[in-house]
């Protein structure tokens, strides 16, 4: 097959489906396809006759091989995670650079050789069973951890020994957006989950009815006690933490991904467990940094959109507040308690400053860090005499630096070895300004023997307080390596400058993302950056592909939308697109369905305009975002008048939304990726 084409694609029958909403008639012919693939056999036949297709096609682009070898060896090297000490023990996970899945591992001290506690490449053939959450007990003799099967947001919760690494024989299951939180005594921990959903509606049905439960070690689940739930309020999520002393059980509950929090208390140490509300409204993000005795310290936006640190007194009637670190200029983006010092990253245009105060606020200094990137975790406890914090940047994988909180001196716990030489990059940060003269940044990745325009990548996400700080990508620097340049806008609906530039994207504001990321485009052609512009995202960055590359067909060579959110007016009918009601707006209520339709992907197709080349992704276990969004996207675009350029859809099968997917898999998909992008870009492999 020609990459030119022409293309005859699988046929995909419609239906005379027509909803009526506000007055208006709005067609659905392709609404079969949000059946399940694995119940469904239309929809199965559907989803390999499309696969044949985009394998064929791939498989002829020029330079696709060595695009995956070349992935392969920048993907190869070693990654370590922040250790969590318990109990003089450390542990962490590690990938020695390309296996399926990281392993975990246990220290019996800080400079001692680890030891596997949990490979997860014995759990299946295809390395897509991965370890999800995990915490080891106070004391580090047990250890609680979640089982990802083929990339699902369900989870079922383990137990293993320590000392020997033998796991318990019972399963917890229907576990979804839980933390663990053990017990002081370690006779069990505390998690969340959702009652079982009807069989065959796994991967499909609106999640409701979230509840707190503990389970005590060496019972049955239906023995496990329930700590916390809202009948009345089904649409709550609820995640459970313990303070260091053993004595709080914390419960942050919220209703969408916006970060708004109400906080309820219960008191462990009581005859009876009964909560009690700490923060009523849900109205402003609670973070909690860390607890010393009976005092509370978060990070919270309230009267402070840059976000400030308050304490609360837990076990005061009047639940006593009292601020600690007020607003400054720059966005507070993490904060924890770490002995008896509060370790505060800030961001400053989009980069990483690391500060230690004393718990009256009082600045001691400033963590000097390798140069300018992210800071992207930091990991300690009240009382512990070292903290551990994660750096990255663009052109730098991630590294762990110890910190001795009474000196604030660092030394270095990991650091991989390169297979590339970081001198030869360079990370670069620009600006645009917007029509209504809002100032985006981009950050730019290129070579440092690039001259002149070069096809670049455009990568965006806006949405949801997420903020797209500087971090490594084997995929960024394969396509910088082959002569590209790798962009990242930092557009308004994230979180880079709080919650202004969030609010400032999302619901009736969220036309400004898509101006904003339009902007960007148009700034680097028109300063010789580009030569030729491919836009790729995730997620919400998939919903923000697709709907500018339904405004602005003639600004972009490629489109790469994946994992992507589509379909805005049924995207709140499944699994978990209840909690995106806070970003997009409800699709029952008149006004936000004025906003969702003005830009919908499903619903703004251009027929007759010359669109460009495009190539869907997403997976059959994302039960996140579910498939059915890019299988009605992707019909859409193959039925309607838009050029001749492919519009192809490429379906991963045993994965997910991303998390817990096997290396190979990434790598093999970034080659597709990579290879339709640099073709219709002119980037020669």
């Amino acid at each position: 097959m020609s990459p030119e084409g022409p293309f005859v694609y699988p046929p995909t029958p419609r239906d005379d489906i027509v909803d009526e909403m506000f007055g208006r008639p709005i067609a659905d012919p392709y609404r079969w396809l949000e059946d399940d693939v694995r119940q469904e056999p239309r929809v199965a036949a559907w989803v390999a006759a499309q696969a044949r297709l985009t394998e064929e096609y791939l498989a002829g682009l020029p330079g696709r091989d060595a695009i995956a070898e070349r992935l392969t060896q920048l993907w190869d090297y070693e990654r370590i995670s922040l250790p969590r000490r318990r109990g003089g023990r450390y542990f962490h996970l590690r990938n020695s650079g390309l296996e399926a899945q990281p392993v975990l591992c246990v220290r019996e001290g800080v400079g001692t050789e680890s030891r596997v506690l949990l490979d997860p490449k014995a759990w299946s053939a295809d390395g897509a069973t991965a370890l999800g959450e995990w915490e080891p007990s106070r004391d580090g003799r047990k250890l609680a951890y979640a089982v990802q099967d083929g990339g699902s947001d369900w989870r079922t919760l383990h137990v293993l020994d320590v000392a020997s690494g033998v796991s318990t024989e019972f399963v917890l299951r229907w576990v979804k957006f839980s933390g663990i939180a053990w017990a002081a005594n370690g006779s069990g921990f505390f998690y969340s989950r959702f009652p079982e959903p009807k069989l065959g509606q796994e991967h499909q049905a609106t999640n409701v009815d979230h509840a707190v439960y503990f389970h005590r070690l060496g019972t049955a689940q239906t023995a496990d006690m329930l700590v916390y739930a809202t009948p009345d309020r089904p649409r709550l999520l609820h995640v459970a933490e313990t303070s260091v002393d053993g004595r709080w059980l914390l419960i942050s509950s919220v209703e969408g991904t916006d970060a708004r929090v109400e906080l309820s208390v219960v008191d462990l140490t009581a005859p009876k467990l009964a909560s009690r509300t700490l923060v009523r409204e849900l109205e402003n993000d609670w973070r909690l940094a860390g607890t010393r005795g009976d005092i509370f310290y978060f990070v919270t936006d309230l009267e402070a959109p840059r976000r400030r640190i308050v304490s609360i007194d837990v076990a005061s009637e009047m639940r006593r507040r009292r601020e600690i670190l007020p607003q400054g200029p720059d966005l507070l983006a993490d904060a924890r308690l770490v002995g008896d010092r509060l370790l505060v990253t800030m961001l400053r245009d989009v980069a990483s400053e690391l500060r230690s105060y004393d718990l009256d606020g009082k600045l001691i200094g400033t963590v000097a860090l390798p140069g300018v990137g992210t800071v992207s975790g930091i990991e300690g406890e009240e009382g512990d005499p070292e903290g551990f914090f994660a750096f990255t940047s663009y052109d730098r994988p991630t590294e762990i630096h110890r910190l001795d909180v009474a000196s604030s001196a660092t030394s270095l716990f990991a650091r991989p070895p390169l297979s590339f030489d970081p001198a030869g990059f360079v990370v670069e940060q620009t600006a645009c300004t917007t029509a209504d003269g809002t100032v985006v940044p981009i950050f730019l990745l290129r070579r440092r023997d690039s001259v002149g325009p070069a096809p670049t990548t455009l990568y965006g996400y806006g949405g949801f307080e997420i903020s797209l700080t500087p971090g490594f990508s084997p995929a960024a620097l394969a396509w910088v390596a082959m002569g590209g340049v790798y962009a990242v806008a930092n557009i308004r609906g994230g979180g880079e400058y709080g919650k202004a530039w969030h609010d400032g994207g999302r619901r009736a504001n969220k036309h400004n993302a898509f101006d904003d990321f339009i902007a960007a485009a148009e700034h680097l052609t028109a300063t010789d950056v580009a030569a030729k512009l491919v836009i790729h995202g995730h997620s919400n960055g998939g919903l923000l592909v697709s709907a500018v590359t339904n405004r602005r067909p003639d600004l972009f060579a490629a489109a790469l939308p994946s994992v992507g959110v589509h379909d805005m007016l049924r995207f709140h009918r499944f699994t978990a697109g209840r909690y995106w009601i806070d970003d997009y707006g409800d699709p029952g209520v008149e006004a936000d369905f004025t906003v969702l339709t003005g830009y919908a992907p499903l619903l703004t197709i251009r027929d007759g305009a010359d669109y460009p080349a495009i190539l869907v992704a997403t997976a059959d276990t994302d039960d996140r975002v579910v498939p059915a969004h890019s299988f009605k996207y992707a019909a859409a675009l193959q039925a309607a008048d838009i050029g001749a350029k492919p519009h192809l859809i490429r379906i991963e099968t045993r994965a997910g939304h991303g998390a817990g997917k096997p290396i190979d898999k990434q790598i093999a998909e970034t080659a597709d990726l990579w290879a339709f992008a640099a073709y219709w870009t002119g980037l020669a492999v």
